[in-house]
């Protein structure tokens, strides 16, 4: 990207920062609170389906297309709104945000004994939409809810510049990156640990804080 050119607020990095410390922080929530199962991605429950599938229990295989359907639909809806919808000066991920704080809202009022199916498959399409949404950095690909990318990236970039026994900046800047984010998930799943120690299903409202704080933003962008 050039110098010249000015990156668009929902592609900075503070955002993707943030984003990606959500993430960490869903993923806590669901295996502390929810069922202990983690609801970023879908390979887990691909290979379960496949699991099932192959030793002849089709209850269960039907069990694990529920959150891969929900997942499915999530980036689909993700895809068809942008295109058909036209919103008064708000762009689709800044009411992606807002959709996002009202879905968390109402998952911390799910109480603790209801199927935990409800809040998993709700955070499976906030999740979707979501990596189907924030997609690009600052120049880097960059994924949202789940570090396999960013783990391929450190690596790469490592060894490159260890290879070629030298200080490359593309490198270092792809390594602050791409490690930039796999710390901020971290963070978020720690974060998310403590706080589900405290106060169980209710810890979901914390996510809040740094959600609001990015519809703010992005609305301010959106309204310049």
């Amino acid at each position: 990207m050039s110098k010249t050119t000015r990156t668009p607020e929902h592609e900075k990095r503070w955002v993707f920062l943030l984003l990606i410390f959500v993430a960490g922080f869903y993923g806590g929530y669901t295996l502390c609170v929810r069922g202990g199962v983690f609801c970023n991605g879908q390979t887990g429950n691909l290979a379960l389906l496949g699991m099932a599938l192959g030793s002849g229990n089709w209850m269960k295989a039907i069990y694990y297309l529920i959150p891969i359907s929900s997942y499915m639909i999530g980036i689909m809806v993700s895809e068809v709104i942008p295109r058909q919808l036209r919103w008064y000066r708000m762009r689709w991920d800044t009411l992606l945000t807002l959709i996002e704080i009202v879905l968390v809202i109402i998952i911390g009022f799910i109480p603790a004994n209801a199927p935990h199916q409800i809040c998993q498959v709700t955070i499976n399409f906030i999740c979707a939409m979501q990596y189907n949404t924030f997609r690009q950095s600052e120049g880097f690909t960059m994924a949202t809810t789940f570090c396999v990318n960013h783990m391929r990236v450190v690596g790469t970039a490592v060894s490159r510049i260890l290879t070629r026994k030298e200080c490359d900046p593309e490198q270092v800047e792809r390594i602050k990156a791409h490690g930039g984010m796999l710390a901020s998930f971290v963070l978020g799943a720690t974060v998310s640990a403590a706080l589900c120690c405290l106060f169980s299903v209710y810890a979901i409202w914390f996510v809040l804080i740094p959600l609001v704080i990015l519809a703010i933003d992005l609305l301010r962008a959106d309204m310049a």
